[in-house]
Order: structure tokens, then sequence, then C-alpha cells
């Protein structure tokens, strides 16, 4: 029998009908209400490392299950994984990677990005419902990595949730636009509330064998209520359109073949960073925006070493404080656009120490918080050519 819930948020009623599945929704999902959206309310996921911390082994529990079910359902020929930004870029590069572990070859991962880079050619698209509503999917640089991205049989696209389905269409049909070679589209969530008509459309759209792949799947009816106060807040959202190039050092947005290795000798210097034996309480590992990636792999590298850690990571999405959200920080963003960034359900008092993971230069939004916090910086910054991280260590006096 179907499972049906209602859940009473501040801007309405959202009304869930699940299909079975093996895991509890509640153990998936919480609820919230967003600000400055056309879609009021926010499935705050337990296990995506975004609005609520979670433990690394879970978020690769996540990764090693739908990417299983992505590769049974048949993958042949090369193929171009995205990752959707801001919120499933973290997901997006976890699914590749355990996918790549369990065998993938010949593939490719993408996320897709709100940041401008000056002079090279990207695909546009929106996400209607978004705060923010600009996306852009960049041709990769490098002319393997472009061939492929040109030429890939199966395009896999992963998102945490999906309410309808349409930003994917967007993309599928500028996509098929510069690869007329495309065979098979796997649409990969979390949760998925897609209603039938709407998947029917996504499909048909497509022109393309579509599949979705999801933990639970169900539909989702949200009865909005009119709120005055809420529809008067006013978010900054869109970046100022200057070039990023000098601050973005996560490859994702111009293309990955292989997952990115940590070095131990690295590990061992954040370890001395953070370690006090005597202190019980986890490490957080904090990553920023689109570069939320990186935070979960120092943080699977310091479970493994036996460390008990959290990973979350900041966010543009403005969301009001009330049921799943117990607590808002809000600051500057580190990319010069002067847009306000949240972290959402932190009590840094629940830390042993508080890692700060992120690929663009210090700045001073970052150093206050690493004074506030009492925090560690780790930059991270790559070498597209062979997927080895260096990682760069400060520390305020």
């Amino acid at each position: 029998m179907p499972e049906t819930l209602s859940i009473e948020l501040d801007t309405g009623t959202l009304h869930l009908e699940l299909t079975p599945g093996r895991v509890p929704i509640r153990r998936l999902l919480g609820f919230a209400s967003r600000i400055g959206s056309k879609r009021k309310f926010l499935l705050v996921s337990k296990i995506l490392g975004k609005h609520y911390p979670v433990a690394p082994r879970l978020m690769s529990w996540s990764y090693r299950t739908l990417a299983r079910s992505a590769l049974a359902s048949g993958i042949a020929g090369g193929s171009l994984w995205i990752g959707m930004a801001e919120t499933a870029t973290g997901l997006g590069y976890g699914v590749f990677e355990a996918a790549r572990r369990e065998g993938l070859d010949n593939a490719l991962f993408m996320q897709t990005t709100r940041y401008h880079l000056k002079g090279l050619p990207r695909l546009e698209f929106d996400e209607a419902h978004s705060h923010a509503t600009d996306f852009f999917l960049y041709y990769p640089p490098l002319p393997q990595e472009r061939d492929l991205f040109l030429a890939a049989d199966t395009l896999v696209l992963i998102d945490d949730e999906i309410s309808t389905g349409r930003t994917f269409s967007r993309l599928i049909q500028a996509y098929r636009a510069v690869n007329p070679r495309l065979r098979k589209v796997l649409i990969v969530s979390l949760v998925n509330f897609a209603h039938a008509n709407d998947r029917a459309t996504v499909a048909a759209e497509a022109g393309v064998d579509l599949e979705w792949i999801a933990i639970r799947h169900g539909l989702l009816r949200f009865d909005e209520r009119t709120d005055a106060a809420c529809d008067a807040v006013r978010v900054n959202a869109s970046g100022n359109g200057e070039c990023k190039k000098h601050l973005l050092a996560w490859p994702g947005r111009l293309g990955m073949r292989h997952p990115v290795s940590l070095a131990a000798a690295d590990m061992a210097i954040l370890t001395g960073l953070v370690n006090s034996p005597a202190d019980r309480r986890p490490l957080l590992v904090l990553g920023t925006g689109e570069c939320n990636a990186p935070a979960y792999l120092l943080g699977r590298e310091l479970e493994r070493r036996g460390w008990p850690v959290k990973v979350q990571s900041t966010t543009r999405s403005p969301i009001r404080p009330g049921h799943d959200i117990a607590s808002v920080c809000r600051f500057e963003d580190n990319y010069q656009d002067k847009i306000d960034n949240f972290i959402y359900n932190l009590n840094p008092g629940r830390y042993r120490k508080i890692i700060l993971c992120h690929e663009t230069p210090l700045c001073d939004a970052l150093l206050d918080r690493l004074r506030e916090w009492q925090a560690v910086s780790v930059r991270i910054e790559l070498d597209p050519q062979s997927s080895n991280a260096k990682l760069h260590f400060f520390r305020p006096g």
C-alpha cells in the first residue's frame, strides 16, 4: 500500500504519496519552507550532506546504491555523467566515482555551474523553480574530454530530488543539439516525485530511451498558503557576471575522467592539525557552494582513519528557519559576487574542530568564519591531467 504524509509548513501543506521502498522516507528527508523561490517548500535531504550534517559512510552508501542501479540499466559505449548545480554537484561526482570503482569505463563527469568562464563555449538552460535560474554547461577544453562530451552514447543526469523533471528536459534538448548520436538518458536522484504526466512529457521531449532511477519514488502535491511576510523577502542570488576562472580549482565544471586521489602525506598533516585525543566529538568538514565534493573526499579519508566525521556544505539557497532547519548562519560568499551564503543546522559546539574546505583563495568572508569557529582551512588544488589533489592548509593564529 502507498504511504501518505502531509507536512504543515509556514508556506503551505506538502502532501507526499510514496510507493513502497526499503528506506523509510524520514531517514532520507526532512522538510522546510523556501524563501525567494517560485517553489515554497524544500525537501531537506538527510543523506546529501548539504543542508544537514551527514556521515561520509552514509553518503558513500547512497552513491554506491545509485551507481549500481545506473550500471544495471545498461551503459554501452561512452557516457557523460552530469551533476546539477549547486545542490547535487557533490552527489553527481560521488555517483560517478562509485560507478568508476564498479568498473565503468570510457566515461566523463561534469557539473553544471552558475559561474562565468570567459572565452569557453557552453550550453545554457534554466531551472524554473529555483532561486537562481541561470545554469551553464561548459564544453571541456581538452581534446579527449571534448570528443567524449560530443559523442556520448548515454547521458546520466544526477540531482538530489525531482519534482517535475522540466529542468532535465531543457538540458537534454540543448545537449542533443550538439550530440545527435545520443541513444539513452538516465535520470538519477535520491528521491523522485515526478508525476506520470511529467515523466511522459520529459521522455517524449528527450526523443531517446529514458529511464528514471531513485532510492524512493512517489507523488508530491503542495497546497500553497499566501504569506505576505515570506513573499516580501528578496534574496540576491545573481552573480556579477565576471569571469571566475581565477577562483575555480575544482575541475568538475570542465570535465573529469578519473576519481580524485588525496595524498597520504597531506592527510597526515591534516590529522595533526585537528588531533585532540581527549575530545570525542566529531569533526565537521564543511564544503562551499558548488565545490562540495572535496569536503566529502576529505571526510571519507578521515573516517577511514578512524575519526568520527560529519560533512556539510554552504549554499546560496535561502530557507526559512523552522521544521528541519534548526538554525541559519548567513554570510558573504567567497566567489566575489557579494551573494548571501548560508549554513543550516550548524552548532559549532558539537564538533571538536571545523575543517573549511574550499577551492578559492582565502578572502575576508572565509577568514571571518575561520576566526569565529577557530577552524582549519583546507584549499584544494587539482591537476586535471592526473586527478591528484594537493591540499594547502591554514589555521588562524
